[in-house]
């Protein structure tokens, strides 16, 4: 067995023993994202552990997703509006690495958990900033 492939497996194994945070955010309106999400989450095979409000503009999901479907839900999540921070496209990027060297269904049935944190955030356009800052005269 070489060094490379032991790397990997010792890497897979540790990333799918911990819960994995991901941090977001969307331009979109709440009420519209969430139903989407939660649809993507049971399509892509995931479970729904918890579903937290943390502030009027933030919600946390906690799910757990086979590394088979990874991918799947990577692609759910941006088609449903999700921008991903840099820190979350790279962590996503190693999953699916874990599960293009994985081929076994048992390594490939092996359980992630994900916490995954979305804040709904407005879209401040030039001429709003300007109105809000510049009082009518």
């Amino acid at each position: 067995m070489n060094t490379q492939s032991t790397t990997l497996q010792t890497t897979a194994a540790y990333t799918l023993m911990q819960s994995v945070d991901i941090q977001s955010f969307s331009y979109e309106a709440r009420a519209s994202v969430l139903p989407t999400l939660t649809a993507s989450f049971s399509d892509c095979g995931g479970w729904v552990l918890d579903r937290k409000t943390l502030s009027p503009t933030t919600i946390e999901f906690r799910i757990e997703i086979q590394l088979r479907s990874v991918l799947d839900l990577y692609a759910a999540l941006l088609s449903a509006g999700i921008e991903l921070t840099r820190g979350a496209h790279i962590t996503f990027t190693d999953l699916c690495t874990c599960r293009k060297h994985l081929r076994t269904t048992a390594d490939l049935g092996q359980v992630v958990a994900l916490r995954i944190e979305i804040s709904f955030l407005e879209d401040v356009t030039l001429h709003s900033l300007l109105a809000t800052l510049c009082p009518p005269a």
